[in-house]
């Protein structure tokens, strides 16, 4: 039986939940806390082995979380996470190190579920990524199929979450991003990056964009009455390359709009850079037949690939959306902030607005304003939420902002 005992301390209960979920399928014993205090007591009381500590918490931030252990003389391995970005978590873990701790992995959020796996499973792993010991008699990670992604594109188990875009200059919310998730009987939860390469592949991509849009344009319409004090909120919807060919998924979806009653300039597909790239004669026809529909285009994860100058002039799109890698790195990076500051640039002189992903903290906030960008989400802001915890927010912000 695997003797590991892993303490987690992360404010987010639902990231934290999934690591001990992890933990245990692998055998180890495991507790959450989203309370500081309380974890340190039980990093005495219940003397764990393995500790997963978050930086940012709103107590006791990590770094004073792990000076605080450094006194206490702690043994644990230890694993760091955050979303302050990478060269901030590096700098952590060299923290740690320096205060004779045993850090033994770090996880940049948002992070995926089998680089969790990775850092608790792979024994093989580098020392920045060395395993937690939870030994090797594991069940493999799920590979889906087609036919299990079929399956539940008929059983209904894909859901949709949503993560609020915000003005940069008064923080109040602009509108939502879509994302889809996979929620399995017997794996859990399943993140698009290990189904949506799937999908393309088995010709069930359009199936997923329209269950999305099934699922969320009647909410959404509902939703833009409840919090009409906020103004017109948008709703940005994830478009795939390999949809650009069929032109028939635009018919479906303005009937979609007129069904729910959600005006087409009220929705933004979301194109990446690299995929505007390499279908460029389907995606300046498919595009444009949007636009002429009325529905909002936005070039996604910009500054990535190797043809953006040429595509934002050829392609009708009335957003850009500036790379979280630019972004991640903007409190930290004077080159990143010089390319944000160009982007920008270049949008509002092409009449397109600029949305910063990928926000997580208030210097870089601060930095948006100061440029002038217009819309950003982060997870400064909000993280992706269900209907129930985005409709919490929500009050928040009528409350706040509301009339």
């Amino acid at each position: 039986m695997n003797e590991c005992r892993l303490l987690i301390l992360d404010d987010d209960e639902s990231i934290a939940r999934t690591v001990a979920l992890i933990a245990s399928s692998g055998g180890a014993q495991s507790r959450v806390c989203t309370n500081a205090h309380e974890f340190l007591d039980l990093t005495q009381s219940w003397t764990p082995s393995h500790l997963f500590v978050d930086l940012q918490m709103p107590d006791m931030d990590g770094l004073q979380v792990l000076s605080e252990l450094a006194k206490r003389g702690c043994r644990a391995c230890i694993i760091i996470s955050s979303g302050v970005g990478a060269r901030v978590l590096e700098a952590a873990v060299l923290s740690a190190n320096e205060l004779g701790l045993n850090v033994c992995g770090m996880l940049a959020k948002p992070f995926r579920l089998n680089e969790l796996r990775s850092l608790l499973f792979d024994t093989n792993a580098t020392p920045s990524k060395m395993a937690l010991g939870f030994g090797p008699a594991h069940l493999p990670a799920f590979k889906p199929a087609a036919p299990d992604l079929q399956a539940a594109l008929d059983q209904k188990h894909l859901f949709v979450v949503y993560q609020p875009k915000i003005h940069c200059a008064t923080g109040r919310v602009s509108g939502l991003e879509a994302l889809v998730r996979w929620q399995h009987p017997d794996h859990g939860l399943i993140t698009p990056d290990r189904f949506i390469c799937l999908a393309e592949e088995a010709g069930l991509i359009d199936s997923i964009t329209l269950a999305v849009l099934h699922d969320a344009l009647p909410w959404f319409a509902q939703l833009s009455t409840d919090y009409g004090g906020l103004g017109e909120l948008t709703l940005s919807i994830n478009i795939s390359a390999r949809s650009l060919g069929r032109p028939e998924l635009i018919d479906a979806i303005v009937n979609l709009c007129a069904r729910s009653g959600v005006s087409p300039s009220r929705l933004i597909f979301e194109l990446t850079e690299t995929a505007a790239m390499d279908e460029p004669v389907a995606a300046l026809t498919l595009l444009t037949r949007l636009r002429v529909h009325g529905f909002m285009l936005s070039l996604d994860d910009f500054g990535t690939g190797y043809s953006s100058m040429l595509q934002l002039v050829r392609l009708p799109f009335s957003e850009i959306k500036i790379d979280r890698s630019f972004v991640a790195s903007a409190a930290t990076s004077q080159e990143s902030r010089a390319v944000i500051r160009c982007i920008t640039d270049l949008g509002r002189s092409l009449g397109m607005k600029t949305t910063a992903e990928g926000v997580e903290d208030a210097a870089t906030h601060a930095y948006l304003q100061e440029i002038g960008c217009d819309l950003a989400q982060g997870y400064l802001f909000a993280r992706p939420m269900t209907r129930q915890l985005l409709t919490n927010w929500m009050d928040q912000q009528l409350a706040r902002f509301g009339h």
